[in-house]
């Protein structure tokens, strides 16, 4: 069960909910390689906010840009289980920080985190630091350029983090992959060939029409001496 603190209890009973988007992005930067940190948030004023590491638990200050960058998040499914649930995440695309995020840098496969927090009506402060509420990756950016009477954005397609459990190895029982892993390692050295191996007990040869023969000649003998 979730619990909540005396402040956002107090907040839900008094009913001042005024729920608020974070979004964080981490992409790469596309000559260095080095990551890149960027926030949105989906009111106006650019703020440093206090929101919730999912990985710690501990509470961090953030930078977040507003000004109408982040436009909508999609609804996020909350279920038990393992399975990779699927967020579409809509900015502009004429912000300045957006254009440099999903231009400038490499989002492909760039860690996303979505948080939602209550600010007070009457302060415009968050009451509690902003809950994680979507771990995840950028799968997919898709920029939207409109015509005449429509709306553009740049749409960034996430999935969640559960889809690191269904990721399969591209490693394969063989002595050159062992090398990458464990140089000098000759573990795998034979794996290509040791099931064509035939291994024999005894004697070298098909031994079974041999020891077949020997049972009879000696439960002859048996028999003849009981007689």
């Amino acid at each position: 069960m979730k619990s909540y603190s005396p402040n956002t209890v107090a907040a839900l009973a008094a009913r001042r909910l005024l729920p608020r988007d974070f979004l964080t992005l981490t992409a790469r930067d596309r000559a260095t390689g080095a990551p890149v940190t960027v926030g949105f948030w989906s009111d106006l004023a650019n703020i440093s906010a206090p929101v919730i590491n999912p990985e710690t638990r501990g509470s961090e200050t953030r930078a977040f840009y507003g000004a109408g960058s982040l436009i909508q998040i999609g609804d996020i499914p909350a279920i038990v289980g393992v399975s990779v649930e699927t967020v579409a995440v809509t900015m502009s695309q004429l912000h300045d920080q957006v254009e440099a995020a999903v231009r400038l840098y490499d989002c492909k496969q760039a860690r996303v985190e979505i948080h939602t927090g209550l600010l007070d009506p009457e302060t415009r402060q968050l009451v509690d630091a902003a809950e994680p509420v979507f771990v995840g990756f950028v799968d997919r950016v898709e920029i939207r350029t409109p015509t005449e009477n429509e709306a553009g954005g740049a749409v960034l397609t996430c999935t969640s983090g559960t889809q690191e459990l269904l990721r399969f190895n591209p490693a394969t029982r063989s002595h050159e992959d062992q090398q990458v892993r464990a140089p000098g390692d000759s573990f795998f050295r034979d794996a290509a060939v040791c099931g064509d191996w035939d291994h024999y007990w005894g004697a070298v040869g098909d031994n079974t029409a041999g020891a077949s023969k020997r049972g009879t000649v000696n439960d002859n003998e048996g028999r003849g001496g009981r007689g």
